[in-house]
């Protein structure tokens, strides 16, 4: 236990684990009533607390997204489902409501997920305007990573980080006022740009925050290392790292995506495409000369080249591969102008999701010309990673405002850095959240849609 943190914060996941077993407790009794036994209360208590610990469901931080909370309600219900009809199988009872059991399953979820989101957004609300709660901390270094996590940690306010120092040698505070700072403040954590720091500085670090109950985490330079899925092995007593294989990449999830990218396309196809199609055929052929359609190589999974659609937008020239566009770009046509600020010029696209070339979410595709070009401006392992999954009509990176044209090297290395980050953190419901967010920036309209 962190016995600098104080007041009573450690209580509350206590506190939500006796909540939620109160909660399952009353459900059983005024919901299953009929079967409901001590048997019945010790099984799903302890399987509660079992599937909690194997879900990882009570480890939900300052710093978790909203997703992951719903995400882990939905894993625990289905694991509740299990366990109760584990238990009408074990007592042979073959008279089961099936509606009283979904009852009972809706219910306590929906109020243990009540009970869960008001806790997370009050402690929220507390830290910003109660100024509790707090996390007070120091960052050591001065690059690229560091400075993104300050200016975060002034953003997120609500997430109860109190910067109390930033120290670098290329700053008025050096790394060596540092350690004379830990001597005279009580610290909570500290971040340390590990690429700047000498063994003996890490150790020292490292000595203090054994001493004081204080966490030590380091900010790795953000252009080089972007993957955090790092698994240890031992061979005999030597460490040794490696990438495991990513969730998106698991055959169970391949089929859940691609049964959605099935189902979503086939729904724009029909309810959208079916009728739009023929009108701007007719927009677009009155204006400019020229297919409907323009189509373009792009590097797709694994690098596998495909042809990928879009309404034509520009006056017809007859290039294998286009410049990227840029802002009032003579070649655009005004209705080109129009449904690319709306980006219905990539709807056909969900041509290609259908097929099976692209996801309706994942990395955008690049120009096969650029492709090398941008691979070469960062460590090429980041870049050749985010072609081991399907390319999207839309990306994290690009609802973060990371799309159109790439003006300059953060603009590419920021949308890989998002790209990976999906790739490693893939959910259905992020999927869900990054349409959502891509509705709306195409509703509000996006600047650098152009």
């Amino acid at each position: 236990m962190h016995h600098k943190r104080g007041g009573y914060s450690f209580l509350i996941r206590p506190i939500l684990i006796i909540v939620d077993l109160l909660i399952l407790i009353m459900s059983i009794y005024y919901i299953l009533h009929e079967t409901a036994n001590d048997v019945l209360y010790f099984y799903l208590g302890a399987g509660w607390i079992f599937s909690s610990y194997i879900l990882k469901f009570y480890e939900v931080y300052r710093f978790t997204n909203i997703t992951k909370i719903i995400s882990l309600l939905i894993k625990q219900s289905f694991l509740l489902i299990l366990l109760l009809y584990a238990f009408y199988g074990f007592i042979k009872m073959r008279d089961v409501s099936v509606s009283e059991t979904i009852r009972f399953i809706s219910i306590t979820i929906i109020l243990v997920g009540v009970i869960k989101i008001i806790s997370f957004y009050a402690l929220k609300k507390y830290r910003s305007y109660l100024g509790g709660n707090n996390r007070l901390i120091i960052i050591i270094g001065n690059n690229e990573g560091t400075q993104q996590l300050g200016d975060f940690f002034k953003e997120r306010i609500d997430l109860g980080y109190n910067v109390l120092g930033t120290f670098a040698n290329d700053l008025p505070e050096s790394i060596e006022d540092s350690f004379r700072f830990l001597k005279e403040n009580d610290v909570d954590e500290i971040y340390c740009a590990v690429s700047e720091l000498t063994n003996e500085q890490i150790n020292e670090y490292v000595k203090y925050t054994d001493e004081n109950y204080s966490i030590l985490k380091f900010v790795p330079d953000s252009e080089f290392m972007f993957s955090k899925r790092i698994h240890i092995d031992h061979y005999d007593y030597i460490p040794i790292l490696s990438i495991p294989e990513v969730s998106l990449n698991n055959s169970t999830n391949k089929y859940a995506k691609r049964f959605f990218d099935i189902v979503f396309s086939s729904l724009v196809i029909l309810l959208v495409l079916s009728w739009l199609t023929p009108i701007l055929y007719f927009l677009i052929k009155r204006e400019s000369k020229g297919p409907l359609f323009y189509r373009h190589k792009r590097n797709g999974i694994n690098y596998k080249e495909f042809e990928c659609y879009k309404f034509r937008s520009m006056k017809y020239e007859n290039h294998i591969e286009l410049d990227q566009v840029t802002k009032g770009d003579a070649r655009v046509t005004k209705i080109g102008q129009f449904i690319r600020r709306t980006s219905i010029d990539e709807l056909p696209q969900f041509f290609n999701v259908f097929f099976g070339d692209m996801s309706v979410v994942g990395p955008r595709p690049h120009m096969i010309s650029y492709t090398m070009d941008y691979a070469k401006k960062i460590d090429k392992y980041n870049y050749m990673f985010r072609h081991s999954v399907k390319p999207g009509i839309t990306g994290l990176a690009q609802v973060k405002g990371y799309r159109g044209e790439v003006e300059n090297n953060e603009d590419i290395i920021n949308r890989i850095k998002y790209d990976i980050f999906y790739i490693e953190n893939w959910t259905v419901l992020l999927d869900i959240k990054i349409i959502m967010e891509t509705i709306l920036n195409i509703l509000k309209g996006d600047e650098k849609a152009y």
